[in-house]
């Protein structure tokens, strides 16, 4: 899909302003230029929106700086961390200035016996992961984007990933966070401990929010014990149905997998087709399944999941023989996302989920909107919370695919919602799902929601047009 352009009015920061943001920033730290402001003004939806300035913060002093100069000359303010989101989180859209917290990466501290890690929002989730492991730990959260995707990027969209199932998304694994509110104030929330009630919890409100409430500058990270064992199965099944009917007996014992993910029959065919993994001619549908422990914990673990696993339509069931292989059937895993490119020009990714008892009901509603709008719909994901990443292939050469696309999506979202789901499991609502929060939250919630994002950011300049539709809407 070729980039979105996004078309708007933006007046020119008066020299006033330009004075007031080159105070806050040393001027190699800030720019101006088209040029240099280009690269900041895209991430992974392929939207681009060109900001007026880009501002490379070394601490939070000169982040609070940065945020009271956009405040006094009301500047548009948003946030960034690696870019990788997929919904037009950190696309300016009201031009002004994007904040990278890139260049604030550092680990700051690491406690293993108190089992937390606290760092700056510019680290990048895989920096996280190598320094707890050196102490035989790990912050669960594990994007796809891990390597490149930052934590203050995880934290303000709520990202999971495939461990979710046993771990926990961002929202659970932050014990507390730094960040600057709209006002130009620095404010710090949780604690340092696992336990703690006092006062309101800012924390998970700031979890999720995409930089519309506050910049996060620092995080403190639950961490939790790397289990010794791990086993990878691969389970191969007749059909879709057969897959799906599985994971819910998977999951309606008490054995937790660490990871369930789901393949339709064409997300089977692309991984196959980017490596030759030996998947069975007559697969339809698959799941991987890694489980971890220790000892005969993690044997029992597996026993269990695999006898669960085992039932109608099953067509294979495997132990992956070596980490190597482990690692080869995870690597196809991730590569399903840009593949799908090959099957059609453009592709709408969605990440919603509903409750893992609806996601039969889920998977064959799928099939009857591909079916009723003539569009090829591919799934695969989270299946063991019933987060699916649903992605609407269409040819936008083709009027009838290209008419049909809006009214699927529609059609798609009505779906989850009637089973009980959300519209967003992990990727968050940026700019894509913004005019669809309605749908799902309620006049009365939405209007208390207004009322916080006023009192955290009186003037509105924080990351503007995101998350939240606006009142008239």
């Amino acid at each position: 899909m070729s980039a979105s352009f996004i078309p708007k009015s933006v007046s020119a920061l008066s020299a006033a302003a330009i004075a007031g943001l080159r105070a806050a920033l040393p001027p190699d730290r800030i720019y101006f230029e088209a040029a240099d402001c280009l690269p900041y003004a895209y991430d992974n939806s392929r939207r681009v929106s060109l900001p007026q300035a880009v501002a490379f913060p070394m601490d939070e002093n000169e982040v609070v700086a940065l945020v009271r100069a956009c405040r006094q000359f009301r500047i548009a303010l948003t946030p960034r961390g690696r870019g990788t989101n997929t919904t037009g989180a950190t696309v300016p859209v009201e031009g002004g200035v994007v904040v990278s917290m890139e260049r604030m990466n550092r680990i700051l501290s690491l406690s293993p016996g108190d089992r937390l890690i606290e760092c700056e929002a510019g680290c990048t989730n895989s920096d996280v992961q190598r320094a707890a492991a050196a102490h035989g730990l790990f912050w669960a959260p594990d994007p796809t984007s891990a390597d490149f995707a930052s934590v203050g990027g995880n934290i303000a969209c709520g990202a999971g990933g495939p461990r979710a199932v046993k771990y926990g998304t961002a929202r659970e694994n932050v014990l507390g966070l730094n960040a600057v509110l709209g006002t130009g104030e620095l404010i710090r929330s949780g604690c340092h401990t696992t336990k703690g009630v006092v006062g309101y919890d800012l924390t998970r409100l700031l979890v999720g929010s995409e930089g519309t409430l506050g910049l996060i500058t620092r995080a403190t990270l639950k961490l939790l014990p790397r289990p010794a064992g791990l086993r990878t199965l691969r389970v191969a099944y007749r059909d879709v149905s057969s897959a799906i009917q599985a994971v819910t007996r998977i999951m309606g014992q008490p054995a937790a997998p660490c990871a369930l993910e789901f393949f339709d029959t064409d997300a089977v065919a692309l991984a196959q087709a980017w490596r030759d993994c030996g998947i069975p001619a007559d697969t339809g549908a698959l799941l991987l399944i890694d489980v971890d422990g220790d000892g005969a914990g993690l044997e029992a673990d597996t026993i269990a999941i695999s006898n669960a696993a085992r039932g109608d339509g099953l067509v294979e069931l495997r132990s992956a023989a070596s980490r190597a292989e482990s690692e080869d059937l995870w690597a196809a895993r991730k590569a399903l996302s840009p593949s799908l490119r090959k099957l059609a020009p453009r592709k709408i990714n969605e990440d919603v989920a509903v409750p893992i008892t609806r996601l039969p009901e889920l998977v064959s509603g799928l099939g009857a909107l591909s079916r009723e709008h003539g569009l090829r719909i591919v799934s695969f994901g989270h299946a063991g919370n019933g987060n699916l990443h649903v992605n609407i292939l269409a040819d936008p050469s083709d009027p009838a695919q290209a008419g049909a696309i809006e009214a699927c999506l529609h059609a798609m979202f009505r779906l989850v919602l009637s089973l009980d789901g959300t519209l967003s499991g992990e990727h968050g609502v940026g700019i894509d799902k913004r005019d669809f929060v309605a749908w799902e939250v309620a006049a009365p919630a939405l209007a208390v929601m207004r009322q916080i994002k006023r009192v955290f950011d009186p003037e509105g300049i924080l990351n503007p047009g995101k998350t939240l539709p606006d009142a008239a809407e």
